[in-house]
């Protein structure tokens, strides 16, 4: 039924009511009528709602979610378990079975025990069971010997057969992919010693455990032969593997425990066994299988330290090879067209730059004061004691509110706010790109390599920050102009860039390149620096928002300082200069003159005011930033976990808004019969089903038990 049928029907039982054939549908909740009803068509015969296999399907897997390793036909093996009745059709109420069913703590074993209680009985016969299963099985599997001791231990031997219940079959079931490989091994190893070629045992694997590991294990499964001396596998190896394998969900948790200890978030061999020691009550893993976990994980990292990401290639069945997992990401971009992918990523950055505009104005707010009064210094020339306008910064800072009040302070401050927009969100995007450049696959950075990331950062906001700074510095100083010469005009922003021009609007450009590149190329290493190795930052460390503020703060200082002097002579090369003082015609005769007529101090001048500025700068917007963030999250994004151990996929798939998620685990335990179970024999369409035999409630002839 359309979706448009369904609405028809839901507003029609609205208007005039409902009546529900028998009492079972009547007790049925509104959700599973509606997942019903949504796939459901007419039976000709009765004229009743159903769900034939192909209609089955689309209901419990539906064909836009991804099933990877799993065929969507495979599910088809499940109709035989909705389909009570045998009838070749799924009615509401077998389906409402069906739904309960999924629901039980045990479905994934109740769904494998009903299909093959072929009588439904609460038996599952021998007969049946091995009947079902040839008819299942890929036809070019690894042959299965039924009549070995270790099946006679369940099902006895051919003159004593018994039928299994659902514990005993249960049981069985867990154990037999064991023996499947076993029996395998035991057919490849032609010469009886112990040993089969990597070709072999990526066969074994293949067709009895590909849909539980991931293509990284799937892709390197023959160089299992390389944790020993020579070049074939074990049947220890491959026991080892096994175990290895079944026990993923153990071992993912002893290595987060692990890991969340490390100081780097990497562990070792032997920090893995010490913790698998502490977290069981019995050492449960052999050297053998330290050994296999640390060989498939660190395929990629020789270094023998590995790390969550590093695991997640082996422990996440749903990781996948970058060229499968790029294919499939142009799918969903596909389906967009050009204009909304645009929109969406223009929102999502006009975000984040709105954010850090705010941030970065409250910061250059706060902070402002000491920025005039550093200006204000650094613009001060040399001459005798009692023509200077200031003896130190806290004299400048009295005197800028006594002569023009507290308002004085912030002289200037509009171009400011609006300059700290473009000057952070260029210079942390720059920084960002040129570091991600130079970072390895390990995450490592060579120190050069920082230093260019920096202050190729610092280079590329000049073309954004030097208009507006010479704009503030010029309403900075005005203040003071206006006191000591009197009648002198008080000019706007806008007045001053008319009057400079566009060329004028870069003076002082290659004085600003030479204070901002050293600045960033020492503040971006040294603040990465700072968070790594003194509050040791890690993948599986997160800072909080003090070690934050207080690295920027730290980082601050030195760049601050050891940039002063080609702040000093930006700053005198784009004031405008007053009656009777030196105008300075360049970078190198600024430079010339103030040593000349100053001394080196003056080119310390507005240091510390520099510092005082430059370090809660960073921390005020870094605070800020962080505030904006969990106030107002951006629409549709899930929110930034904060947590101290690395976050990667769990091993259970993300399935929690499929209420069929136990479906798809219970056809893993039926692939672990055989990876084609299901595959050839049942299609997806109405047909599939009447290739039963008879005796299994199908429409084909009966099949003589083997």
């Amino acid at each position: 039924m359309s979706k448009v049928a369904t609405v028809k029907e839901a507003v029609k039982g609205t208007l005039i009511g409902t009546h529900e054939a028998t009492p079972e549908a009547a007790q049925l909740s509104a959700q599973t009528k509606a997942r019903f009803n949504t796939h459901a068509i007419k039976d000709d015969e009765t004229g009743e709602l159903c769900l034939r296999p192909e209609q089955f399907i689309a209901a419990v897997a539906p064909p836009d979610e991804d099933y990877h390793k799993i065929k969507r036909e495979q599910y088809s093996i499940l109709f035989r378990v909705a389909d009570r009745n045998n009838k070749g059709t799924v009615t509401i109420g077998d389906w409402a079975y069906f739904e309960n069913l999924l629901n039980k703590p045990d479905a994934e074993y109740e769904i494998a025990f009903r299909l093959f209680d072929v009588e439904r009985l609460g038996t599952v016969k021998y007969d049946d069971f091995r009947q079902l299963y040839e008819l299942n099985k890929g036809p070019d599997s690894i042959p299965f010997d039924w009549d070995c001791e270790w099946a006679k231990l369940y099902i006895g031997s051919k003159t004593r057969r018994h039928s299994m219940d659902y514990q005993q079959f249960s049981q069985m079931l867990r154990g037999l992919q064991g023996e499947r490989i076993r029996q395998a091994f035991q057919l490849f190893d032609k010469d009886g010693d112990g040993f089969i070629e990597p070709e072999d045992f990526e066969r074994i694997i293949m067709e009895t455990s590909k849909h539980k590991l991931s293509d990284h294990l799937l892709d390197h499964l023959h160089t299992l032969c390389n944790i020993s001396k020579g070049s074939k596998i074990s049947y220890a190896n491959v026991r080892a593997f096994q175990n290895m394998i079944k026990e993923m969900d153990l071992v993912e948790l002893i290595v987060r425990r692990a890991c969340s200890k490390s100081s780097d978030g990497k562990i070792t061999r032997t920090e893995f066994l010490n913790q698998a020691a502490k977290i069981t009550r019995f050492s449960l893993f052999t050297p053998m299988e330290a050994d296999i976990l640390f060989h498939f994980a660190g395929l990629d990292e020789p270094s023998g330290r590995l790390g969550l990401r590093d695991f997640s290639k082996v422990l996440d069945p749903t990781w996948r090879s970058r060229d499968e997992v790029d294919a499939s990401s142009r799918v969903p971009a596909q389906a967009k067209s050009g204009l909304q992918q645009f929109l969406g990523q223009a929102l999502e950055s006009g975000y984040g730059f709105a954010l850090g505009s705010v941030a970065g104005a409250f910061g250059a707010f706060m902070v402002y004061p000491i920025d005039l009064v550093k200006t204000r210094m650094q613009n001060q020339r040399g001459g005798a004691p009692g023509q200077k306008l200031y003896t130190n910064s806290l004299d400048c800072f009295k005197k800028v509110i006594r002569n023009e009040g507290f308002k004085g302070l912030y002289s200037g401050v509009l171009p400011q706010l609006v300059g700290v927009a473009p000057e952070k969100a260029i210079k942390l995007t720059v920084n960002d790109l040129v570091r991600r450049h130079f970072t390895d696959k390990q995450g490592s950075i060579y120190w050069g390599h920082e230093l260019i990331a920096g202050g190729t950062a610092g280079a590329c906001q000049v073309v954004f920050t030097n208009p507006l700074e010479i704009v503030k510095i010029r309403l900075q100083v005005q203040g003071e102009v206006s006191k000591s010469v009197e009648g002198a005009p008080k000019r706007s922003a806008m007045w001053i860039v008319r009057n400079l021009g566009l060329v004028g609007l870069y003076k002082g450009a290659s004085a600003c390149l030479l204070r901002d590149v050293p600045f960033s190329a020492i503040y971006f290493p040294t603040y990465s620096h700072l968070k790594k190795d003194l509050f040791g930052e890690s993948s599986t460390k997160k800072l909080g928002v003090l070690q934050l503020l207080t690295a920027g703060a730290i980082a601050g200082m030195p760049a601050a300082y050891l940039t002063t002097p080609c702040d000093v002579i930006k700053t005198r090369l784009q004031v405008e200069a007053r009656k009777g003082d030196t105008t300075y015609t360049g970078l190198r005769h600024a430079a010339k003159t103030i040593w000349k007529e100053e001394g080196f101090r003056a080119f310390f001048k507005g240091g510390p005011a520099r510092i005082m500025r430059s370090s809660p700068q960073f921390g005020f917007t870094l605070a800020a930033y962080e505030l904006l963030q969990t106030l107002l999250p951006y629409p549709g994004k899930a929110p930034e976990l904060k947590s101290h151990v690395e976050v990667i996929p769990s091993l259970k798939e993300k399935s929690a808004d499929s209420p069929f998620s136990r479906s798809r685990n219970a056809l893993k335990i039926l692939l672990d019969l055989d990876e084609e179970f299901g595959r050839s024999t049942l299609g997806p369409n109405e047909k599939g089903w009447q290739v039963l035999p008879g005796w299994m409630g199908g429409k084909g002839k009966g099949v003589g038990a083997s």
